[in-house]
């Protein structure tokens, strides 16, 4: 599983700075240089879908990395050893 977390920090996708849930939509604007409002209202409609944008959001939420290179679903598993 370490090499599968590890392949996730490699794609350098981060949560963003200006988040106000999972950080998600922040991220999203960062990487392709768009207004984050316009993210943010792009994922609340894609909440419109039936399962899909919840489920899509979750998903990402759980294996986007944080700023720190900490992955949520890691944690949770407890397969994430100290790096120094």
């Amino acid at each position: 599983m370490d090499t599968f977390f590890d392949s996730l920090r490699r794609i350098r996708f981060r949560r963003g700075p200006r988040r106000l849930v999972g950080g998600i939509a922040g991220g999203l604007a960062d990487r392709f240089s768009l207004d984050v409002w316009l993210v943010r209202v792009l994922v609340l409609a894609s909440f419109l879908l039936p399962v899909l944008g919840v489920g899509a959001y979750l998903v990402v939420w759980l294996l986007t990395p944080w700023q720190d290179d900490s992955i949520p679903l890691e944690r949770m598993l407890g397969s994430r050893t100290q790096r120094y």
